[in-house]
């Protein structure tokens, strides 16, 4: 069966960094644009930032362009983000997800076919 297995994530000061990465078995890794979504307590779960099938593209929130990078490894299956100069507004728990849809759409969680199983950011201030 189809598996996203997240790592990373934890407790960073403001200012700091993290790195989450997201290993898939059991699909095509290459056929699936990836994403990341983040889900703060109270709050819906929003898109953070998303990668094209062979990585040629990709996409960010507003919120966190030019502080965090996503990046795949079509051999290793994997997909990571790098979160630099984290803010407190950026705790929350972080999911990938997999999903065969349009670029177009990736940013819209519903065109997402599989999630991980979420890892908790917290930045203290």
């Amino acid at each position: 069966q189809v598996q996203l297995v997240q790592s990373g994530g934890g407790l960073v000061q403001a200012g700091g960094s993290l790195r989450l990465s997201c290993t898939a078995s059991g699909l095509t890794f290459s056929s699936y644009h990836m994403g990341w979504f983040r889900q703060a307590p109270g709050k819906e779960r929003e898109f953070v930032a998303a990668i094209s099938r062979y990585g040629g593209n990709t996409r960010y929130a507003d919120s966190v362009k030019g502080r965090f990078t996503i990046s795949r490894d079509n051999v290793k299956n994997t997909v990571t983000l790098q979160m630099n100069s984290l803010e407190p507004e950026d705790t929350a728990v972080y999911y990938c997800a997999a999903g065969a849809a349009t670029w177009d759409t990736s940013f819209d969680l519903r065109q997402y076919d599989y999630w991980g199983q979420g890892t908790q950011t917290t930045v203290s201030s």
